[in-house]
């Protein structure tokens, strides 16, 4: 009898290993990270401290590529041509309330961010259509907006996409830096 239980014991004990070793086996490390950022900036934290002085307005959530050296616009990203404005799962912008971009009104909602990359400017899109992958089912039809912005050429390059909010003469506006490359899209609340 002693030896059964022995038996039995040692063979729930296999089972329950196996069990754990098949459930620890976890994706790698994504090779470009999603990241979030929000305006006003660290509105989170802030909240949680309670020192957050104006409500949450904006927040954007990416996959942050890396540069590792290479040539990143005119060959990574291609000129004239629609980018998904970083890695993996497509760019999503949401707003907590209404705001207006390039005088249009933009209603609160969640939307998927594109941009068409020139040397100049770039075109940047806000799309209706959300939670998807890439921009292999991007549709121009479920635009919501367009509008151009200026091309800033950085003195150091930045090793990742980097997205982040800021107050240029008061007016909040979303900044995208990648390599030597800065553009922004301000916004009003």
């Amino acid at each position: 009898m002693i030896i059964m239980k022995t038996l039995l014991a040692l063979v729930a004990a296999a089972t329950i290993s196996l069990s754990v070793n098949a459930q620890a086996e976890l994706p790698a490390v994504d090779k470009s990270p999603m990241d979030i950022s929000y305006y006003p900036s660290n509105y989170p934290v802030l909240r949680v401290q309670d020192k957050a002085s104006e409500p949450c307005v904006a927040r954007v959530v990416y996959s942050r590529p890396k540069k590792e050296g290479r040539p990143i616009f005119g060959e990574l990203v291609e000129f004239g041509k629609l980018w998904r404005l970083g890695a993996n799962e497509a760019t999503e912008l949401e707003f907590f309330k209404p705001v207006t971009i390039s005088g249009k009104k933009i209603p609160k909602g969640r939307y998927t961010l594109y941009a068409i990359v020139n040397e100049k400017t770039w075109t940047i899109i806000l799309n209706k259509e959300t939670d998807i992958w890439g921009s292999f089912k991007y549709s121009q039809s479920k635009d919501v907006l367009r509008t151009d912005v200026p091309v800033q050429v950085l003195d150091k390059a930045v090793e990742y996409l980097a997205m982040t909010f800021e107050k240029s003469n008061g007016i909040p506006q979303l900044v995208i830096a990648w390599d030597n490359i800065k553009v922004a899209l301000p916004f009003n609340p």
